[in-house]
């Protein structure tokens, strides 16, 4: 998954501020108390595409620390001040990267949605975020292709891409995550893999099952509807990467 390419971020976030447009009223339907979740998401990407557009020069982590300035600024609904929270953690998290690849995508996407319980791995202590064979499994889901040096189809074990997805979450590998359990949430592991099998019980592909899953057990997990927009968040994201590193 290394590459010497670089990720647009505002094309990135753009797309998923037209999925949010897209998703804009069944998330306002979710939303049982304010009913207005889905204008909230538009307004919250469509500012963070804004800054990352006039941020383009900047580092990532100063792109990620702008947007979350932005947002603080131009947004009042709980879930903008949850987003610009988590865009300044990501910020700290990504450091001094020059740009963003799919290997430290990942660090991104996992501080944008507020998932906690990581221990650092090789690949993170040398900036490479939770590693390319984790996005790897998850962009195979995405696409129903092979992931990495994975042999075989990557949709057709569920438990196999969960398992290198709490893998990554705890720092640990998938299979082998005895002896490395350090500071591991094991109630995070738990909720993770319940929202897991109760997300493949209802029809859920793969991928929309191990995303719900992370966002279940993140800061995401406030409410109905922000668990619903935290998983389209992830998956767009995630479809998006996929076709921008596609051939690289």
């Amino acid at each position: 998954m290394a590459t010497t390419s670089s990720i647009d971020l505002a094309k990135l976030f753009g797309t998923v501020a037209k999925t949010m447009v897209q998703n804009q009223s069944s998330l306002n339907a979710a939303d049982e108390y304010n009913h207005d979740h889905g204008d909230n998401m538009v307004e919250i990407f469509e500012t963070i595409t804004q800054a990352m557009k006039e941020k383009s020069s900047a580092t990532p982590a100063q792109q990620l620390a702008y947007a979350s300035q932005l947002l603080q600024q131009k947004t009042t609904s709980g879930s903008g001040k949850l987003y610009a929270e988590n865009l300044k953690n990501a910020s700290a998290q990504l450091g001094t990267a020059k740009k963003v690849t799919p290997d430290n995508m990942m660090t991104i996407l996992q501080g944008l949605l507020g998932a906690s319980g990581t221990i650092p791995t090789q690949s993170q202590s040398q900036g490479g975020g939770l590693g390319g064979d984790l996005l790897g499994s998850l962009l195979g889901a995405a696409t129903g292709s092979t992931s990495g040096s994975t042999t075989g189809s990557a949709q057709a074990g569920g438990g196999d891409i969960l398992g290198e997805l709490l893998g990554g979450l705890t720092g640990a590998t998938a299979g082998s995550q005895s002896g490395q359990q350090q500071g591991i949430d094991i109630g995070q592991l738990l909720n993770a893999g319940m929202a897991f099998a109760q997300a493949k019980k209802s029809g859920r592909s793969n991928l929309d099952a191990i995303l719900n899953a992370v966002v279940s057990s993140s800061k995401m997990n406030t409410s109905t509807a922000r668990t619903q927009s935290g998983t389209i968040v992830a998956n767009t994201l995630l479809q998006a990467l996929s076709k921008m590193t596609a051939g690289r």
